[in-house]
């Protein structure tokens, strides 16, 4: 039998454990970086029509922009419905994308659906803070009517 109350506790669960682990992978990502020398990474993103896509991932060195270096980094996920998190290794990049869309999601859930967003992820490897631009689309109507 369907349990709306279950559904919702279950979607908070999951939620709860997705956002323990985006803050796992984000201590793994900054590790990375910083093992890297990399100080700032940009990524934009934007979304409408139902799609939606990183569109770039820019690091840079003190001001200078440059490569994520091809590092493998282990980070954790967990599908819908489970409990237990599984480890896998990804490229930094991977990583980086992936963290940003579970962000999206956390926040912004639906960012790609209708005329949707766009912005972008600052990293602050320094103070290991990642801050979010966010960008909504939406169409304004203004409606009058008139009788003579």
């Amino acid at each position: 039998m369907y349990d709306p109350d279950q559904l919702t506790r279950d979607f908070k669960r999951q939620r709860e454990i997705r956002a323990n682990l985006s803050e796992f992978n984000k201590g793994v990502v900054f590790d990375a970086l910083a093992s890297a020398n990399i100080t700032k990474v940009l990524v934009e993103f934007d979304g409408e029509g139902d799609n939606g896509q990183i569109e770039s991932i820019t690091a840079s060195r003190n001001g200078a922009n440059t490569d994520l270096p091809p590092t493998a980094v282990l980070v954790q996920s967990v599908g819908w419905g489970a409990t237990e998190p599984v480890t896998t290794e990804w490229s930094l990049a991977e990583a980086i994308e992936t963290l940003c869309y579970d962000y999206l999601e956390y926040t912004h859930g639906g960012f790609e659906n209708n005329d949707g967003g766009y912005g972008n992820f600052r990293f602050d490897v320094a103070n290991r803070t990642v801050s979010l631009e966010m960008n909504e689309r939406y169409i304004d109507i203004h409606t009058t009517n008139h009788t003579f």
